[in-house]
């Protein structure tokens, strides 16, 4: 099913402003861009697209109230400047199991003075050497990273 047509089911008679939390796993996202998600869903809080072949978070709606972003099992290496800018006050960000590889790509998620939770399970950065000792030092702001 393809992500927009799976936001209309979630949406379940309501409008978008009244959804506080949406999960969309394991749809379709076409050319890996977000589809279907807009401004109007303001007051979410969650957001779950795990699994849906999401290589760009371009498209990310402004959601400044989101808290917990699900972005596990996907194909996105960089473009995580857009998280700051979109969702200022994540507290926890899942990003395990993309082609994140360096810590430059990483170094993006130092704007989110509110992230607390990174995981990064199942990427590539974690076989640099020191790998944890570089993460906590360069997100300052981070208590937890890969459930630890």
């Amino acid at each position: 099913m393809e992500m927009k047509n799976r936001i209309s089911l979630e949406l379940r008679n309501r409008a978008p402003e009244e959804v506080t939390e949406l999960v969309l796993d394991n749809c379709q996202c076409v050319n890996g861009e977000i589809e279907g998600l807009n401004d109007t869903f303001k007051e979410v809080e969650f957001l779950s697209m795990a699994n849906v072949q999401l290589s760009s978070l371009a498209r990310l709606p402004s959601l400044n109230k989101l808290r917990k972003l699900e972005l596990g099992n996907n194909i996105i290496s960089g473009g995580l400047e857009v998280l700051a800018e979109k969702c200022p006050n994540l507290t926890y960000l899942n990003l395990s199991g993309n082609k994140i590889k360096d810590l430059s790509t990483v170094e993006a998620l130092q704007n989110l003075k509110n992230l607390k939770s990174l995981d990064l399970f199942n990427c590539d950065i974690t076989n640099l050497e020191d790998y944890r000792e570089s993460i906590f030092e360069l997100l300052q702001q981070i208590t937890y990273l890969d459930g630890f």
